[in-house]
């Protein structure tokens, strides 16, 4: 594999890690996005460049996703 190969191929593990990390972190918030994902378009390319696809959820879970990103720091980490 050439460098540039092996490049990309480390760009595509660390975005599919990253979003694991952050269904994760989702998923002890009690929130889950059905959509979430890498976007198959951004690493289809021959130069891959991941994007994070976050997708559609309902407004439930939109509501709750900011309500975990507003809530101050010391109530996200006693919710863990």
């Amino acid at each position: 594999m050439t460098g540039h190969g092996k490049h990309a191929e480390q760009c595509v593990q660390e975005a599919e890690e990253t979003v694991e990390k952050l269904r994760a972190a989702l998923a002890s918030a009690g929130i889950k996005l059905p959509s979430l994902g890498l976007d198959l378009g951004s690493i289809a390319r021959e130069a891959p460049c991941p994007l994070v696809e976050l997708g559609r959820c309902s407004v439930d879970v939109a509501a709750r996703l900011a309500a975990a990103l507003l809530a101050p720091a010391d109530d996200r980490s006693s919710t863990r």
